[in-house]
């Protein structure tokens, strides 16, 4: 009984913080007029503001940023990584190796289920060896692709059943091996953080080809993180609740909404104090034209960083063979018009994948020159034919990367191609991307502090939607991968840019600034380094008005 009661005061909380941000939202025009100081709606109930909606909660599987950032909420990795290539203990107290090959992993003894299993070593080999199944659909296969017995796509080698040498040898500890060393801040980015650890107890009964639409998939209720799920209202919001078992301590903040909308709308509700922060990051956009509104709203915090996040244009290699064509394509393109009339001059032009948070951008290449007449006299030493209409996929949502598509449009029909636009929703370019069904598309990359891209450029990568291959290239992300010496890796990624950037199977446009905004009320939130964002959620805490 006493559960159900506490269970029934959270309801009336969150109804009475709907009642109290529907109520400021109302009045959210005469707050802007008058540039009032915006209120927090709740001290129990945390609003943050997205742009994109999640493409699905497979651990295993989600592809889009926006999903993955929304299941650290209520699923844990090994390992978090509060800023670049720094770790500290999530689910694993320690992550170890002496010789770059054989690690040893450390399982926090007090980590359990939402429904009080403990985590186990068990639970961690089961995971690994699902997303190296051959029969099993994942995005994560590149997170395993160094471990022995493994292929660069991720997958088991023909004959395996499961991955040798990783070892659960008691309940809380795991042994694993890779095929060959590898730099141990690699294998912790990749393995420990980029890894959600599934609950083998509820996974394991399921057949394989039924895992994407499990129940416990699309309504995710026994997870290892700080807040359990509620439930997802499709394009409208998620909402998750308090884990009071959590092994790291009940979050503070007892409820959480991550509420889907547009930037145009997520400015408003900034305003109206019906949301305390913005996620940015690419998924939760606040308009660049609005950045002078938000900057001068009274109880607003504001930041500008740069950010992982860049927007590039695969090119459908199948459709466009040679490089001439692409290379075409690249020179038509006006980025800087772009950053400065779309994002008002806060972003940066990109010269490959990396932006300049990389340690491993190649500080050498040349931006992409911006040059009609050289497009054109490329276009002549093509093949292609002009006559055709080629279409550019456009992923709703994000207002700047929609508009920039139509000055693509516009710069590539002034230099001889037929262009049209075909604007879809997020999970539908995704699987267009997948299966190949696009001529041109826009699409945001989110990279990790690790160089290794094979995921996005390897001739097996499952978002290597350009159909890309080029053995120059396929040797060096091998040897990227198989060296442990910072330096000699950037060399090695240093030349994989300038390949990329002559095979132009990706056009690069740009990297937009992180526009960070949230409640003063809020201690908490957004930091520097975006992906550690959420360390300490759980610590987090609105103050007392």
């Amino acid at each position: 009984m006493k559960k159900q009661k506490n269970s029934g005061m959270r309801k009336w909380s969150i109804l009475m913080g709907l009642a109290a941000f529907l109520f400021l939202a109302a009045c959210g025009n005469n707050a802007e007029k008058e540039g009032a100081q915006v209120k927090a709606v709740s001290q129990d109930i945390l609003y943050i503001g997205m742009t994109n909606p999640p493409d699905n909660f497979s651990p295993i599987n989600a592809a889009g940023v926006s999903a993955r950032w929304a299941q650290r909420f209520f699923y844990d990795a090994l390992l978090d990584m509060p800023d670049a290539l720094t770790f500290t203990p999530r689910l694993a107290d320690s992550f170890e190796t002496e010789d770059n090959q054989n690690y040893t992993i450390k399982l926090n003894p007090d980590a359990n289920w939402s429904d009080g299993t403990p985590v186990t070593a068990e639970d961690v080999v089961f995971t690994y060896n699902l997303i190296a199944d051959p029969e099993v659909e994942t995005t994560r296969g590149v997170a395993v692709a160094s471990l022995e017995g493994v292929t660069s796509s991720g997958k088991l080698e023909e004959g395996r059943t499961e991955i040798p040498n990783l070892v659960a040898v008691d309940d809380k500890t795991v042994t694993l091996k890779t095929e060959t060393p590898v730099d141990p801040n690699y294998l912790k980015e990749f393995l420990a953080y980029g890894i959600f650890i599934l609950p083998k107890h509820v996974w394991e009964d399921t057949p394989k080809s039924e895992l994407a639409n499990a129940s416990f998939v699309t309504q995710p209720e026994v997870t290892s993180g700080p807040y359990t799920f509620v439930e997802y209202a499709k394009d409208s919001h998620i909402e998750l609740t308090a884990n009071p078992d959590y092994y790291r301590g009940e979050p503070e903040i007892k409820e959480v909404f991550l509420k889907i909308m547009n930037g145009t709308n997520l400015v408003t509700e900034l305003q109206s104090g019906g949301l305390h922060m913005n996620a940015s990051g690419g998924i939760g956009e606040v308009p660049t034209q609005e950045l002078k509104t938000v900057e001068a709203i009274e109880g607003l915090e504001v930041n500008v960083q740069p950010s992982l996040t860049v927007q590039m244009m695969p090119i459908n290699t199948e459709v466009f063979k040679d490089k001439y064509i692409r290379q075409a394509l690249a020179h038509a393109i006006n980025r800087n018009q772009i950053v400065e009339s779309l994002l008002g001059g806060q972003g940066e032009i990109v010269e490959s994948i990396y932006t300049s948070v990389s340690p491993y951008k190649n500080e050498e290449l040349e931006p992409i020159a911006y040059d009609p007449e050289l497009a054109k006299e490329l276009i002549t030493k093509s093949d292609f034919d002009m006559s055709q209409e080629i279409e550019i996929v456009v992923p709703v949502g994000n207002k700047v990367r929609e508009q920039s598509a139509v000055l693509i449009q516009q710069d590539l029909e002034a230099v001889g191609f037929k262009v049209k636009l075909s604007n879809f929703d997020f999970p539908t370019v995704m699987e267009k991307g997948r299966s190949g069904d696009f001529d041109l598309m826009m699409y945001g990359y989110a990279l990790n502090i690790d160089p290794d891209v094979t995921n996005y450029v390897g001739p097996e990568g499952v978002s290597n939607y350009s159909n890309y291959e080029n053995p120059k290239n396929t040797a060096l992300l091998e040897a990227g991968l198989a060296e442990t010496d910072p330096e000699k890796r950037k060399a090695i990624y240093d030349e994989a840019q300038e390949i990329w950037q002559d095979d132009m199977f990706i056009v690069p446009l740009y990297s937009a600034l992180d526009i960070v905004v949230k409640n003063e009320t809020l201690n908490g939130g957004i930091t520097e380094f975006w992906p550690g964002s959420l360390t300490d959620v759980e610590a987090w805490t609105l103050q007392q008005e």
